[in-house]
């Protein structure tokens, strides 16, 4: 079996030509490219983009998307406020979402992914339903520019997850496995999920960290080796399930630390990849 290939997360905004060629010295081949500002997905930015990897080698695995409006990372405002499930902020994301797809479909990129937020867990919510016609409406949307639609975990339950992947109904639909997110939310173990939707998954956030201590706010991200994710029988189960995509690094800090850890995490997925 060929190696996985082993990538890591580049802002759009932060000068990505400087962060491609990181990613080729740090001697990788993947990256995720991330923007949160609809105002940076222009054909210049692309261009650069573009130009860049074809000069180190670096493929982009998917464009992170995100999208305006409030989203607090806790457990008490969140789910008022991440991804499509609240109304009033939803069909203004679906809009924006249907954007990147074009940036992403101008510049060959072969997803787009985000969060979808805290999906109800009972299908009788109220806001179930229109939740699965706002996910569908985008992934239509990407079916048409031949890009797939990603989802990354943590807000929700994998079944949740898997089960309005069953409703939406689409073939260009797929995962964003970010190991850590299904512990920091208590939701799951990364292992475990693999069972429930682990033919879903189409890339990942390599990522440590540790459950919830309290019923406000989420656990805490580590550097990869410091948390609650067994790496070695997660990335063994994602071979057997045929996975292919990379294995991409997150660590959500800055500076020369983020480098730091990321170069030891590049060190401890070596051996397993």
């Amino acid at each position: 079996m060929s190696k996985l290939d082993v990538g890591v997360i580049v802002s759009l905004g932060r000068d990505p030509v400087q962060g491609i060629k990181t990613v080729a010295e740090l001697g990788l081949r993947s990256c995720q490219i991330v923007s949160w500002n609809p105002q940076e997905w222009t054909a210049a930015a692309g261009k650069q983009l573009v130009e860049a990897c074809a000069a180190s080698g670096v493929r982009v695995s998917t464009f992170w998307s995100g999208y305006p409006g409030p989203a607090v990372w806790n457990f008490i405002d969140g789910p008022a406020t991440i991804g499509l499930v609240p109304p009033q902020t939803r069909q203004m994301r679906v809009e924006v979402l249907k954007q990147a797809a074009d940036f992403a479909a101008a510049h060959r990129l072969p997803s787009i992914t985000t969060h979808l937020g805290f999906i109800p867990e009972d299908p009788h919510d109220p806001n179930f339903a229109p939740t699965v016609e706002a996910v569908r409406d985008i992934a239509a949307h990407c079916k048409t520019l031949g890009v797939g639609f990603w989802f990354e975990t943590g807000q929700e339950t994998p079944v949740t997850l898997l089960r309005l992947i069953e409703r939406v109904g689409l073939d260009n639909v797929g995962i964003n496995l970010d190991t850590a997110n299904l512990i920091l939310y208590g939701k799951a173990n990364p292992v475990d999920a693999l069972d429930v939707f682990g033919r879903f998954v189409r890339d990942t956030h390599i990522k440590d960290g540790c459950y919830p201590t309290d019923g406000e706010h989420l656990g805490k991200e580590r550097p990869l080796g410091e948390g609650r994710v067994d790496f070695a029988a997660v990335i063994a189960k994602l071979k057997a399930l045929g996975y292919t995509g990379p294995l991409t690094i997150e660590r959500e800090i800055g500076g020369e630390k983020q480098l730091v850890d990321i170069r030891k995490a590049v060190a401890l997925l070596e051996p397993l990849r």
